[in-house]
């Protein structure tokens, strides 16, 4: 299984993107722990918090949806999408 994620810091108040073909939560504690290093922007503070996992059917997909998702470079974009199935279903079918 292959996922989208988003994460959101309220620190920071900024969303975070990503794709994984591990479970988001196991993603997220990685992302916690500083795995991928202390200057990687997830690093910048310890408060993320998983606030949207798409199910995608490869790990392609999950990157399609990624790069979409931050094209739109719209924050508004992202709070609706958290808040909207109907939006993910679209993404899932369109991207």
């Amino acid at each position: 299984m292959a996922y989208c994620y988003i994460l959101y810091s309220k620190i920071l108040d900024r969303f975070y993107y990503g794709s994984t073909e591990l479970k988001p939560l196991e993603r997220l504690e990685l992302h916690l722990q500083r795995h991928y290093g202390n200057k990687k922007f997830t690093a910048k503070t310890n408060d993320w918090e998983l606030v949207c996992s798409i199910n995608c059917g490869s790990i392609n997909q999950a990157r399609r949806i990624e790069a979409f998702i931050k094209k739109m470079k719209s924050k508004k974009y992202t709070a609706s999408l958290v808040s909207s199935c109907e939006k993910v279903d679209w993404l899932l079918k369109n991207v």
